[in-house]
C-alpha cells in the first residue's frame, strides 16, 4: 500500500475546473464530481484508487459521491474512502463536499434496504464509522420507496441534518411527483433540499423533458447531480470496434454484453463522427452535452486511472455545443 505523504497541489483552483451555485443554496460544487461506484471498492487496487482521489483533488474536484453499498463489496467504497481521509486528505476536509445515500440493499433482514427512519439513520450511522467523518456534507436518500410513508423517509433525512450528522438533504431517483413533494416538505420541516441526484447521458433524457424532473428541480432551487453522464462507458470509444476483454461490459458489472445491440452501435458510429468534427473524442461531446445544460450543478465521473480522469476533464474546455449541433447529435442517439 502506497503510504507516501500527501501534499494538495498549490495550483489546485486555478488548475481549469469551474464551479457551479448548487440551487438556490450557498454552495458551491465541483463541475465534475469524483463518483465511487466502481474502483474504490476492496477488489480494486487501493494505490490506484489514491492515485485517483488525490489528483481529482488537485485539479480542483471537491464533491466525492458515495454510497453505503458502493464497492464490491458493499461498504469497501467508504471503508476506501475513509483509509484516504486519515492518510491523505485529514487536513483538507473543509475543502471537501462528501456525499452518501441510503435506500439499496446493503444488510440482510427487513431493516437494511428502501426508505425506513431505521434504515436511513443506522446506515448513515455506519458510513460515518466507514468513512471516518463525524459528518458528511450531503445525506441522499437514495431512492423513493412505494411501501413506506413518504414522511417517515423525509423525516429521516431532517433528522440526520438537525442532529449534525449531515449538513444538508438530498434525494435521488425518485419521480416527479415524489420529488414535488420532498423538496415542499424538507423546505417546511426548515432542511431544504439541496441537490437531486439524477441518471443523465444522452441515452437516458427523461429527466430534460418540460416539465421533468430538470425543470422541477430549477423552479424549487434545487441543484441537479448527474450520474452515469457516458452510460457506464457505451458513449466511449470503448466499444465502437468490439467487446475488450478488460472491460467492464467483459467482466459484466451491470453493463452486460445485450445492451449493445447492432442498432444502437450503428449510431454510436455516427455519434462518433459528430464528435471527430468538433475535434473531439466521443466521451468529451458526451460529457459536454450534459455539462451544457444550466440546470446541471455538477456531473459525477466514474474512472479507473489517473489518465482516463484527465481524459474526461477534457470536457470542461470544450466549445459550446450550437444548436445545430445538438439537433445532429440528439436526433443520431435514440433514448434508451
Amino acid at each position: 500500500m502506497d503510504t507516501t505523504t500527501y501534499t494538495a497541489a498549490a495550483t489546485r483552483y486555478n488548475a481549469g475546473m469551474d464551479y457551479r451555485r448548487c440551487g438556490r443554496s450557498g454552495i458551491l460544487m465541483s463541475r465534475f464530481s469524483l463518483g465511487f461506484w466502481h474502483n474504490f471498492g476492496s477488489i480494486s487496487n487501493f494505490d490506484n484508487a489514491k492515485a485517483m482521489m488525490e489528483a481529482a483533488f488537485d485539479r480542483g474536484i471537491t464533491c466525492f459521491d458515495l454510497a453505503n453499498n458502493y464497492g464490491p463489496a458493499y461498504g469497501t467504497a467508504e471503508e476506501t474512502f475513509g483509509k484516504l481521509m486519515d492518510l491523505s486528505f485529514r487536513p483538507y476536509r473543509d475543502e471537501m463536499f462528501v456525499t452518501t445515500k441510503a435506500g439499496y440493499d446493503m444488510w440482510d433482514g427487513p431493516y437494511g434496504n428502501w426508505g425506513s427512519r431505521k434504515y436511513l439513520l443506522s446506515s448513515l450511522d455506519q458510513s460515518l464509522k466507514r468513512l471516518h467523518l463525524d459528518y458528511v456534507d450531503l445525506f441522499y436518500s437514495h431512492r423513493f420507496d412505494p411501501n413506506t410513508p413518504l414522511d417517515e423517509t423525509l423525516g429521516a433525512l431532517v433528522t440526520a441534518v438537525h442532529s449534525g450528522r449531515a449538513l444538508y438533504a438530498g434525494i435521488s431517483n425518485y419521480p416527479v411527483e415524489a420529488a414535488d413533494y420532498a423538496y415542499k416538505f424538507l423546505k417546511a420541516h426548515d432542511t431544504p433540499c439541496l441537490c437531486y441526484q439524477g441518471k443523465l447521458n444522452l441515452l437516458v433524457r427523461q429527466h430534460t423533458r418540460p416539465g421533468d424532473i430538470l425543470d422541477l428541480s430549477a423552479d424549487a432551487g434545487v441543484g441537479y447531480a448527474a450520474f452515469s453522464p457516458l452510460a457506464e462507458g457505451l458513449l466511449t470509444d470503448r466499444y465502437l470496434n468490439g467487446i475488450p476483454a478488460d472491460s467492464r461490459m467483459a467482466r459484466r458489472e451491470h453493463l452486460t454484453p445485450d445492451k449493445l445491440t447492432p442498432a444502437l452501435l450503428e449510431q454510436l458510429h455516427a455519434f462518433a463522427k459528430l464528435a471527430a468534427a468538433r475535434g473531439e473524442t466521443l466521451a468529451e461531446t458526451a460529457l459536454a452535452w450534459v455539462l451544457q445544460d444550466p440546470r446541471v450543478t455538477t456531473v459525477i465521473l466514474g474512472t479507473s486511472s489517473v489518465r482516463q480522469l484527465d481524459t474526461n476533464l477534457r470536457a470542461l474546455r470544450a466549445a459550446p455545443i450550437t444548436p445545430a449541433e445538438r439537433a445532429a447529435i440528439e436526433s443520431t442517439l435514440t433514448p434508451q
